[in-house]
């Protein structure tokens, strides 16, 4: 009786197991870009929405049947529509995870040997040494590091500085009465490119209602492009540090310096 229940069952094959995979990874990476955000709602209201199109398909409900497919049909033109910044911003998402850029691949493939020694020649201390001024002096302060993404929309959106780090620098930047302390300062590696940048702000509805313009763009243009970003806060003088959209609150100055010694290289 048993081997003819198991002669009955449909066979499971090797692409099948990797359907299932892709498909998991999928919806999971959606949920994860979309928690937080009203979108989160839409997207369980397409689920439900599709197992009922389903059921009353297999049921063989015919009415509420072809009203759920010309439901979906329509919707999904309309949420193109409705959901397109969201839907650009996912896209943005997916290609920071996924990329692959020619000085990348040239330095892990060729010159792997050449990177490794060399992975450590970002001075932090200037960083540090402005964070824990302006943190003392309570001067607010977003600073951004680049990492893999280029980030020139950003720096074109504020004035180009390209001048080597100096803590110095940073806190006449940030000086309350300096004509380039409002907006943030984009960084890479020992230069500064640019000062008064505008950010994205992020549209998350999960996160401190008490966190000002400052951290939200922090956590928006970490969402959107692979970056970290500073904060100093102008009411505590706390320092936090955002990545992958991740805000960590009140870090001490050795914690900032262990982070970013081991993520940007």
């Amino acid at each position: 009786m048993i081997p003819l229940l198991i002669q009955g069952l449909p066979k499971f094959h090797i692409t099948d197991l990797i359907d299932i995979l892709l498909v998991a990874t999928l919806f999971y990476e959606i949920y994860r870009w979309a928690k937080g955000t009203n979108v989160i709602r839409i997207f369980w209201a397409i689920i439900i929405i599709y197992i009922l199109w389903r059921v009353t398909d297999a049921l063989s409900m015919h009415l509420s049947s072809s009203i759920l497919d010309q439901v979906i049909n329509i919707g999904l033109i309309a949420l193109i529509i409705v959901f397109q910044p969201e839907i650009r911003k996912f896209l943005l998402f997916i290609g920071t995870k996924t990329q692959l850029s020619g000085d990348s691949i040239r330095k892990r493939i060729l010159f792997w040997r050449h990177n490794i020694q060399n992975n450590n020649t970002i001075n932090f201390d200037p960083y540090i040494q402005a964070c824990m001024h302006m943190s003392a002096s309570k001067t607010g302060a977003l600073i951004i590091f680049k990492r893999q993404n280029e980030v020139e929309e950003l720096v074109n959106t504020g004035e180009r500085i390209n001048a080597t780090t100096s803590a110095a620098l940073l806190e006449a930047l940030f000086f309350k009465n300096s004509p380039l302390h409002d907006g943030a300062v984009i960084v890479k590696g020992n230069t500064i490119l640019a000062a008064r940048c505008i950010l994205p702000v992020t549209s998350r509805i999960d996160i401190d209602p008490n966190l000002g313009l400052r951290h939200r763009s922090a956590i928006g243009v970490s969402e959107q492009i692979d970056v970290i970003s500073v904060v100093v806060s102008e009411e505590t003088g706390a320092i936090s540090y955002v990545f992958e959209g991740e805000i960590h609150h009140n870090v001490t100055p050795a914690q900032l310096r262990q982070f970013l010694e081991a993520n940007i290289k």
